[in-house]
């Protein structure tokens, strides 16, 4: 019985495999060699295991499980990202900014923000946006399309995250805190506003004479200061 014998590594790529039936596998990568069809479509693969989990589209088989929650998915690797959501888990990190992902392809969505990328233009108003779920929302604006709707009051929201934040407002959750002094808020925003008082940070300023604010309510309230010297002195 023969054994594999140990190679180096890939002579295009450089990557290193134990045994010589993985490097002919992963050689067809660079190849462009496609063995393995799908009778039902016609797609063709590389691999017969991606051939395989191909064919889960066409016969709905979805194999691997969530312990915690029940859904079931076609690959594994369906269900480890998924699971992510059920432990917190955020491997992908921005090189940019350093915030982390649970999902590679949301990740890359995400770069796009830096790059200054925006591939989806709007056909109405032509609008560009990094990604095509922020394009579709925004199309919603022109059709008039507000399909989450909240039980409580019956308002309807574009996307399920206005949604989820306003019915904050019927329960009274506040899941953000402020690690420096622990106020809570509804919403994330509101609490950035917030933490400006610890960092220090007034980014909004007065055209009139310099003085700057954390908050934008606050630097409306100080304008009026100036209408007000501005009208006594025209009166």
């Amino acid at each position: 019985m023969g054994v594999d014998k140990e190679v180096s590594n890939c002579p295009h790529c450089e990557e290193i495999f134990p045994i010589l039936s993985k490097l002919k596998i992963h050689l067809k990568i660079h190849t462009g060699e496609k063995p393995y069809s799908c009778s039902d479509c016609g797609g063709r693969f590389s691999r017969l295991d991606t051939l395989k989990c191909h064919q889960r589209i066409h016969t709905g088989e979805k194999p691997y499980s969530c312990f915690d929650c029940g859904k079931c998915f076609k690959t594994s690797t369906e269900l480890k990202s998924h699971q992510r959501r059920h432990t917190g888990e955020k491997p992908y990190s921005c090189s940019d900014c350093g915030e982390s992902f649970s999902r590679l392809d949301t990740l890359k969505c995400h770069q796009q923000m830096h790059t200054g990328v925006k591939p989806y233009s709007c056909s109405e108003c032509g609008k560009s946006f990094s990604q095509q779920g922020n394009l579709k929302t925004h199309q919603r604006i022109h059709k008039g399309e507000k399909p989450y709707s909240c039980f409580d009051c019956g308002k309807g929201f574009k996307t399920s995250t206005e949604l989820k934040s306003h019915q904050r407002t019927h329960t009274g959750e506040k899941p953000h805190y402020c690690s420096d002094c622990g106020a809570s808020f509804s919403q994330l925003s509101n609490l950035r506003r917030h933490q400006r008082i610890h960092k220090g940070e007034k980014p909004y300023y007065c055209s009139d004479c310099g003085t700057s604010f954390s908050q934008l309510s606050n630097l409306k309230t100080h304008q009026r200061i100036h209408k007000g010297e501005k009208f006594s002195q025209t009166s």
